[in-house]
């Protein structure tokens, strides 16, 4: 762009529909409330900017309000200011020169987000826009036939092919005898997608000339036939389920009015789901990526009559991403970037920025993943993911009553709930069937949507309220709004009864949307139920409570025909039976011959040593540390996690799976676990899918499950099957993946797949090219844990504790498909195989010893090798080791295959070998736990191949992570952290200065226990972990959301405490905390209440995270009667990003009531924000220090208050975490320590501290209880 676009200004400014005018109190309160959090005052009615050069001005498109714009209002109107209409935001930006128009637009294409916003040449003077919807249009078939659908199917883009459209030219010419709508084809055009429908695993095949004897589908399923075992739902359109058993929940006593919270006993069972979302977050990796983890969410939620969401996972896979300034030479260079797509780099930052904002904000842990990144010539053709890969899977759990959906009946209500509609994710069904290039760009941009994580937090908080009713469900049931959106969903929901639905009904956002945009639009953070009409009062009622729009749509009618009314037109805008849309339909046909493949063995260069090698491997991102992805996603929220992706003194990204527990009053969890070699898979298919459930079931053996024949799985099949040769792979990899479920006695209960991974684009020699992604399966397996504190993790614990290795292979270390091969620019053509007898053996035989706690830390080979995975366990302890082997095999293949195999450190090996042998299994031991920060040695038959410092090592292995870092934070900070890990091996230097006990039993027997009002707005996300701590300490704890208070349903008088709970008030729109204070100091009700409370001398309250934001922004910590300009101020984070992390805090001497006795304490804990650092005067924060008035402190690993990144996360001033009020009632605190209040929530304590029975934050909450009885 040249040097004039480096002198840039920018500028916010509000535009505002206001009734009636501004009084000037109004007025002072909207600019209050409008105004800079950081404390600055450049804010007015006219410009900032200075004149001359090219000014941009861009802002949202005017037919629909935002959802920035809806979450303003509500604060406006929850503040008392119901006049105010909408509130939109645009940005300006001033380039000192002129530029030319050809950089004009360069610019504005990429300031812009061309699905929402335009750019505004004039001031705007209104709102109001004044296009009129498009009118429902009748395509022609009567007199034109097939000609006039084939041109609507492309018009439309609804990726029909012949059979498709011979089959409903039959429907209406010679059934119907009518016309269509192209509302109607549109909606069979989402029903019977490739998407929607899985044609091809339903259809027949037909490989090199013979016809298969079963279904795609048919063999995947065969597993779960023969081994059923604990599987309770299985392939069902949301989620699956394993057979639970009896949990100790925190529920409230009623639903639709303030009550306490209960402790009881319900049988719970957990769910799984997997989804992805690939061809959005190639076109909008943000919002693609985001939108693709809200549809997964409301799979989880719509299981059954309603399921809960715990925690999730996310994995990414790209082409080579070719970071600037720094070449990673296996990277191949000349492959042209596809039109309309992100590059692979950019997918790979936004893609995880989006799937973990929207996480962040809904308040879903991501807890395990993967990356990968590949682009290479293989058997003559260019393979890569151009189109990428975005998968998302979560688990959750199901109560007992609510297992199977009723069945829809006459007279019952259909019920919308969530969002409104907008002209977003048009027509994604079909998109998401078709190859990237089939469609126009425009066709392509219109399937992407936008998602709202903040509605689909309201809409989880509507079902969780319906389904804690237990047996007293309204739901009868409920089906979320994927692709086609309401067209879909709805005749699903009501098949094969029928139902009549008023299109005019549907709440929508944007008053320009025609029929067809309603009906078809994929606006997100959407489900439909069916009730029944007795229960529409209590849903109603439901709904208001937690701020989830709801609108009764339509009533089941029971003829089996599905009619669509529009006011605005005298006939059905849809009426066709349901039997033929949703119906069994003709199978479809699919030919295809298996490839000759032309492989070359894979042939490491002349010279290169071991040192070499590991250079490439360590940085390849498969391998190489995945911490750009974990720091900026939550992995606390709920409180429910136990085991997270980080393991360690120094949380190093390492852990092979993932733990949740089903309650904070019990120990009984569920792991999760992933697999897939796509790699491999280019040598072999077969081969590869034992491999990816070799992988998965290996991931697990770390944490002690029931058994192995309740591990259950989804199978997500990714690939372009119907280009030559992939169908005959996917049948191949589905046979060889049905055979070994059998074998281990496991089985798939669900799964998706994504059949159009291709995209056209220009060779290096000019030529187009349809470039293929590796044929991709990842297995996501999942059991129960009867104790999750029967795990052990991957990192080395202790100097002198042996290092050994057990096979799970063929032990021919094949190097093919492996990282060696490729960061050497080659695949081989023989990959490793998996020995599923013996594989079965040494995961039991693992577990057997990991129940009896016999070793201390597992970690399988996987990417990289051996050698790799005895790096990444020394990595993680931040130790050192000494490997000595003596073998026949090649050397490069012995520590670089990717065969199968376990590392594991225990004590006592002798004993250990001798355990595995009594169960055949062949333990060896390979070598020795080294000291804290010392070297690996590595020895191959009395040759030394290898002598390192660990933290230089350690260093190669971060170094891919902090290269993408640059790419989405603070370089500041990411060059600050990398100094860190490259220099420090020390541990966190936790001690108490007082004895950890838990509460006395008698506790919780007594009468008149102290109150609690957990309170909670919209957006926030950590109220229950909060109020099953002060539960924990013998509270009785209430659930108080603020329209109880507003709508006089409840008061504050007679609770001894508010609690204000960590999230996203309100999606932190107008500044974190800001639209939640606003609601408290000027809605008239809100601020008499809290007056009052705060006013008692025998009150006290706690604000976690946006509860601390929002205290010190109501003045009552650390003091109230500053003025606004001396309030402190929490924020953004130094590193400009999301910090999750788990740093080390001390307890100063302070006034603090809730840290009595806990003075001098240096603890671990969880800490989850984007807004951390406390901004305020240097006279405020002496202040602070001198009265005594600072409670809480980041460290460093020796134990002093820093400033330094990582150990202080946000950048605050003197490492300051958390301040209390001049008497020590009041405490507001950014760490979370209500998700560290047990013990099994910690991810690392020092082996001293082992056994580990108590935490010592739940000391807090404890001294709140004993100082109300006092």
């Amino acid at each position: 762009m040249g040097p004039c676009a480096l002198d840039l200004a920018t500028e916010l400014c509000f535009y505002l529909e206001v009734e009636g005018g501004l009084s000037r109190r109004e007025q002072a309160r909207l600019r209050w409330l409008l105004a800079d959090g950081s404390g600055s005052s450049r804010f007015g009615t006219t410009s900032f900017l200075r004149p001359g050069g090219t000014l941009l001005k861009i802002g949202p498109l005017l037919n629909f309000e935002t959802t920035w714009s809806s979450q303003a209002v509500a604060i406006c109107h929850r503040s008392g200011r119901s006049h105010v209409r909408r509130i939109e935001q645009f940005m300006r930006y001033r380039f000192s020169q002129r530029l030319t128009h050809k950089d004009e637009q360069i610019v504005y294409e990429l300031l812009h987000d061309r699905m929402t916003q335009v750019r505004y040449d004039t001031a705007l003077t209104t709102f109001a826009v004044h296009a009129k919807p498009e009118p429902v249009k009748r395509i022609p078939v009567l007199t034109q036939g097939l000609d006039a659908l084939q041109k609507a199917n492309k018009r439309l883009g609804l990726s029909m092919d012949q059979q498709d459209l011979e089959m409903y030219e039959e429907l209406f010419v010679n059934v119907l005898k009518r016309n269509p709508t192209d509302v109607e084809l549109f909606q069979l055009g989402q029903a019977n997608s490739e998407h929607s429908r899985h044609h091809f695993f339903r259809g027949r095949l037909v490989i090199d000339g013979q016809q298969v004897p079963r279904t795609l589908m048919d063999i995947v399923k065969e597993p779960w036939r023969v081994n059923p075992g604990n599987s309770l739902l299985a392939f069902c359109d949301d989620s699956s389920a394993l057979r639970g058993g009896e949990v100790l929940v925190t529920i409230p006593e009623s639903v639709d009015r303030p009550s306490r919270f209960s402790l009881k006993r319900i049988v719970l069972h957990p769910t799984l789901t997997a989804e992805t979302h690939n061809f959005p977050s190639g076109v909008a990796p943000f919002p693609g990526a985001e939108t693709g983890t809200g549809g997964r969410i409301r799979d989880n939620q719509a299981v059954g009559r309603g399921g809960a969401v715990i925690a999730a996972g996310a994995a990414y896979c790209v082409g080579n991403l070719h970071i600037p300034h720094y070449d990673l030479p296996w990277e191949e260079d000349g492959w042209q970037h596809p039109a309309g797509l992100a590059s692979p780099l950019e997918i790979l930052i936004k893609a995880s920025n989006g799937a973990s904002d929207y996480g962040n904000k809904f308040g879903e842990p991501v807890i395990c993943g993967f990356t990968r990144s590949f682009g290479m010539t293989v058997n003559g053709e260019y393979r890569s993911w151009l189109k990428p890969i975005m998968y998302t899977v979560g688990a959750g759990q199901l109560a007992d009553a609510h297992i199977l959906k009723g069945d829809p009946e006459a007279g019952m209500l259909v019920v919308q709930i969530g969002g409104p509609a907008y002209r977003i994710g048009m027509g994604g069904g079909s998109a998401s069937s078709r190859l990237q290039g089939e469609g126009t760009a425009e066709l392509d941009f219109s399937a992407v949507q936008r998602g709202d994580a903040e509605m689909e937090q309201r809409v989880h908080r509507f079902i969780r309220a319906c389904t804690e009713l237990d047996r007293d469900n309204p739901i009868v049931s409920i089906h979320d709004l994927g692709a086609g959106g309401d067209c879909n969903a709805l005749p699903e929901l009501v098949h094969p009864a029928g139902a009549c639905i008023d299109l005019r009904a549907i709440p929508v956002g944007d008053r320009t949307l025609s029929a067809l945009e309603i009906w078809g639009n994929e606006s997100q953070e959407r489900h439909v139920l069916l009730i029944r009409p007795e229960s529409l009062g209590l849903v109603r009622r439901i709904a208001q409570r937690e701020g989830t729009p709801l609108a009764v749509v339509g009533t089941v009618t029971g003829d089996g025909q599905f009619c669509l009314v529009d006011g605005n037109d005298s006939d059905p805008v849809v009426d066709l039976p349901l039997d033929r849309v949703l119906g069994a339909l003709p199978q479809k046909t699919f030919d295809d011959d298996r490839v000759v493949k032309r492989l070359t063995p894979f042939v490491l260069p002349a010279g290169v040593t071991v040192a070499e090698a590991l250079d490439r491997v360590l940085r390849l991102p498969s391998v190489a540390s995945k911490d750009f992805l974990t720091v900026k996603v939550d992995r606390s929220v709920t409180g429910l996690v136990a085991q997270q992706q980080c393991v360690g003194p120094q949380h190093v990204t390492l852990c092979d799976y993932a733990v949740i527990a089903q309650s904070h009053f019990g120990t009984t969890g569920i792991a999760k676990s992933l697999g897939e070699q796509p790699i491999k898979g280019l040598i072999s298919p077969e081969k590869m899918a034992r491999f990816a459930l070799a992988e998965a079931v290996l991931n697990m053996a770390g944490a002690a499950i029931t058994q192995r024949s309740d591990i259950k799985c989804s199978a997500n099949w990714m690939l372009a099957a119907k280009q030559p040769g992939e169908g005959a792979w996917l049948y191949d990899a589905a046979c060889s993946l049905r055979d070994a479920f059998i074998a281990l006695t496991g089985a798939i209960d669900g799964g998706k797949d994504s059949l159009s991974m291709a995209v056209p684009t220009r060779a290096p020699d000019g030529t187009t090219h349809l470039v293929k992604a590796p044929g991709e399966l990842v297995i996501a397996a999942y059991a129960p844990m009867p104790d999750l504190n029967r795990k052990v993790t991957p990192d080395f614990k202790l100097e002198g504790n042996a290092i050994l290795v057990v096979d799970c292979g063929q032990k021919t270390f094949p190097l093919g498909g492996s990282a060696l091969a490729q960061v050497y620019r080659q695949v081989g053509d023989d990959c490793p195989d998996v020995d599923l007898t013996v594989l079965s053996q040494v995961f039991d035989a693992v577990q057997e010893l990991v129940k009896n706690r016999e070793i201390v830390s597992v970690h399988d080979v996987s990417d990289g090798g051996l050698l790799t995975a005895v790096l990444e366990m020394a990595f993680a302890g931040v130790v050192g080791c000494t490997i000595d082997v003596n073998d026949a095999t090649d050397p490069f293949a012995y520590w670089f295959s990717e065969e199968p195999r376990l590392v594991i450190e225990c004590e006592s090996a002798d004993r250990v070998i001798a355990l595995c042998a009594e169960r055949g299994i062949a333990a060896r031991r390979i070598g020795t736990v080294g000291e804290s920060g010392g070297s690996i040695t590595a020895t191959y038959n009395g040759q030394k191949l290898l002598e390192k410092p660990v933290l230089c090592l350690r260093t190669l292995w971060h170094e891919t992570s902090n290269r993408l870092d640059l790419g989405q934070a603070n370089p500041d900070c990411v060059h600050e952290e990398s100094a860190w890990k490259q220099g420090l091996a020390t541990h966190p230097q936790f001690r108490t200065s007082y004895e950890a006990v838990a509460t006395p039993a008698m506790v919780f027997g007594a009468s008149d226990p102290p109150k609690v009002a957990v309170l909670r707005e919209e957006g926030t996300n950590g109220d229950r972990e909060l109020a099953a701590a002060f539960i924990a300490a013998g509270f009785e704890a209430w659930d108080v959301p603020m329209r109880d208070l507003i709508d006089g349903r409840i008061t504050l008088d007679g609770f001894r405490g508010v609690a204000f709970p960590g999230g996203f008030s309100f999606a932190d729109v107008l500044d974190a905390g800001k639209g939640w204070a606003s609601v408290i100091r000027f809605n008239r009700i809100a601020a008499s209440e809290f007056e009052r409370f705060y006013g008692r001398e025998d009150t006290f309250s706690l604000g976690i995270c946006n509860g601390c934001q929002l205290m010190a922004l109501l003045g009552w910590a650390p003091w109230k009667g500053l003025r606004s300009k001396e309030k402190p101020r929490f924020i953004r984070n130094k590193s400009d990003r999301f910090e999750s992390r788990f740093p080390s805090v001390v307890i100063p001497e302070s006034r603090a009531m809730m840290f009595s006795g806990m003075a001098g304490s240096i603890l671990g804990v969880w800490v989850a924000h984007g807004e951390g650092r406390l901004n305020c005067a240097q006279e405020l924060v002496t202040k602070l220090f001198d009265e005594r008035m600072v409670a809480m402190q980041y460290v460093d690993h020796e134990g002093h208050p820093t400033m330094a990144y990582p150990f202080n996360p946000s950048g605050t001033i003197r490492g300051i975490a958390g301040v209390c009020s001049p008497d020590g009632r009041h405490l507001a605190l950014m760490p979370h320590p209500e998700r560290t209040f047990l013990p099994w929530q910690w991810p690392w304590v020092p082996e001293r501290w082992k056994p580990f029975s108590v935490s010592p934050w739940l000391r807090m909450f404890q001294n709140a209880y004993d100082w109300c009885r006092a």
